[in-house]
């Protein structure tokens, strides 16, 4: 799965920036997508992180031109009382940090009741483990591999021990959920992310920095094909 990052699309465009993802309805020449999976949405509030970027009328807004399935990545403070509006504004999936949620069970479940996906988020420096029994509550896992809060930064490669121990855990029936990574995500690091186990890709410059987003979508679905051919086709 490849989820543009609208953290590098053009704010004052942002409809004419999910389109230019959005593919073919009826996917490609060999019956897959086309387009972007999932359409990646970052809300900072400048309390969590040290920036400030899109709140909750801009998402609702989003959902309304785009049939592209949001990813919201929630980069706030209080989750708990904020995030389960995202997911009744039509958000597919909403992540939460574990540093920042004070009860992640529950917040989980508030999500799903109100009609997303649930995601849980660990910053780079934010070990795995002691979340791992957590994670039952969780439908995704989103790790860091930059530091949260601004777009462009480079991969930290040392994150990819989370990411194996999270497909192993997934592999072995202890945990069920899709395994996500944003972060300095590349056609020279993605092929690294997809070897160690990794679902759903999310890419902002990569693809908004491109001159044609739609065709870096499909280059980076074929990057990850190539990179571990035996899990990506079955």
């Amino acid at each position: 799965m490849i989820a543009p990052s609208i953290l590098s699309a053009d704010f004052a465009r942002l409809a004419d920036e999910a389109a230019a993802v959005a593919g073919d309805p009826g996917g490609d020449a060999a019956g897959g997508p086309s387009g972007a999976d999932w359409l990646h949405v970052d809300v900072m509030d400048a309390h969590f992180v040290p920036n400030l970027t899109l709140g909750l009328p801009v998402v609702e807004s989003l959902r309304a031109a785009t049939d592209i399935p949001l990813d919201c990545h929630l980069m706030i403070s209080d989750p708990d009382r904020w995030a389960p509006g995202y997911a009744e504004a039509g958000a597919h999936n909403v992540t939460v940090h574990v540093e920042a949620a004070k009860d992640p069970v529950m917040l989980a479940r508030n999500l799903r009741a109100a009609g997303s996906l649930a995601g849980l988020s660990v910053k780079p420096n934010t070990p795995l483990e002691p979340y791992v029994e957590l994670l039952r509550e969780y439908d995704t896992l989103l790790v860091m591999s930059v530091e949260p809060g601004f777009g462009g930064q480079s991969f930290i490669p040392e994150v990819l021990d989370k990411v194996r121990t999270a497909r192993r855990l997934v592999d072995t029936g202890h945990l069920k959920l899709i395994v996500e990574i944003d972060g300095g995500i590349n056609a020279d690091t993605i092929s690294q992310a997809a070897e160690a186990g990794v679902d759903c890709f999310v890419a902002g410059s990569a693809v908004y920095g491109a001159e044609d987003p739609g065709r870096a979508v499909a280059a980076l679905r074929d990057t990850v094909t190539r990179a571990n051919p035996h899990r990506w086709n079955g």
